[in-house]
């Protein structure tokens, strides 16, 4: 497995947000969840980093857990990896007995392996199957859902998940060209889009399947919906100290997790009160102001690292009993 195609993102800032939560002593070794392994790159840094922290790491993809298991193996019984989406991230704690933990990382978007390797279908600069799940194991792909969904559908997918203003347009054509044959590989949609788009359309923000691809991906891995349900989750599982760090690479999902951290971090007691009840104070402290964004140099060294925002919080009071 070649290391230089998989360089992780922000890792030095990711480490620095987790630190004070991970080197704080403590009556038990702290337990810090990557929630999105991919290749390991994160993982292996956090167990190289904190010496003393457990890791437990979750991946949807076989293939990428093969992988960081080879990648993680000197380190031993200190990494757990398991095979679940991260918002079953409650039900692994229970199954591993771990009340609450530390630390939590996530790293959305596809990993680079899934990028990387052709027959995927998740990158639309190379023809290949039309799949696009995350765990080949379950689920439809992505030509099923261009061939199936109704047109109707299919533009409110493109227009929410990919922000694509030629929805209508693109899904015309697709309506159009799967009657005579589905779809079954990338070129031909990248062709597509290419062909029913305006020229003014095409001259902007790189290739003008980009949207369209995203859309497909995340309505195929629900990974919306899944990050919904994540982010509170991972909040709930977090001790009082701990600490969670995200990492999303477009606005949707950045919009999510801000969201979430904000309303944690927010006073929720009604107007006028002289002392607030411990109920209606914040449970988290937010890291990071707005969202952080990779330097110049990061991005320079690693393309992918240029949609990537990052925003941290702290766990500072427990739930209400």
């Amino acid at each position: 497995m070649s290391q230089t195609r998989h360089v992780p993102v922000m890792l030095q800032r990711c480490l620095d947000l987790l630190a004070p939560a991970l080197e704080a002593p403590g009556p038990q070794p702290p337990v810090v969840v990557d929630c999105t392994l991919g290749l390991g790159g994160h993982s292996e840094a956090l167990l190289s980093a904190f010496p003393t922290a457990r890791l437990i790491a979750l991946d949807r993809d076989k293939e990428a857990l093969r992988l960081s298991g080879e990648r993680l193996a000197p380190y031993g019984d200190r990494a757990m990896l398991v095979h679940a989406v991260y918002d079953e991230l409650p039900e692994v704690l229970a199954r591993l007995g771990v009340p609450k933990v530390q630390g939590i990382l996530f790293d959305l978007g596809v990993s680079s392996m899934q990028l990387d390797e052709a027959d995927r279908g998740f990158a639309y600069a190379q023809d290949a199957p039309l799949d696009m799940r995350m765990d080949q194991t379950t689920g439809i792909g992505a030509a099923e859902v261009l061939n199936t969904y109704p047109p109707g559908e299919l533009v409110r997918i493109l227009r929410a998940y990919g922000e694509e203003k030629q929805a209508k347009r693109i899904v015309s054509a697709v309506v159009r060209e799967r009657e005579k044959e589905p779809f079954s590989n990338s070129a031909r949609l990248v062709e597509l889009i290419r062909d029913s788009l305006p020229q003014a359309a095409k001259r902007t923000g790189g290739n003008p399947a980009k949207r369209t691809f995203q859309a497909l991906r995340i309505e195929v891995n629900g990974e919306l919906s899944v990050l919904e349900r994540a982010i509170p989750a991972a909040v709930r599982s977090l001790d009082v100290g701990g600490r969670i760090a995200v990492l999303s690479y477009h606005s949707l999902e950045d919009r999510l997790v801000k969201q979430v951290l904000a309303a944690g971090a927010a006073n929720t007691a009604p107007a006028g009160l002289p002392v607030v009840p411990e109920r209606y104070q914040p449970r988290l402290k937010l890291l990071t102001r707005g969202a952080e964004l990779p330097t110049e140099e990061e991005v320079a060294e690693n393309r992918r690292a240029a949609p990537a925002r990052l925003r941290g919080a702290q766990r500072i009071r427990a739930e209400e009993r």
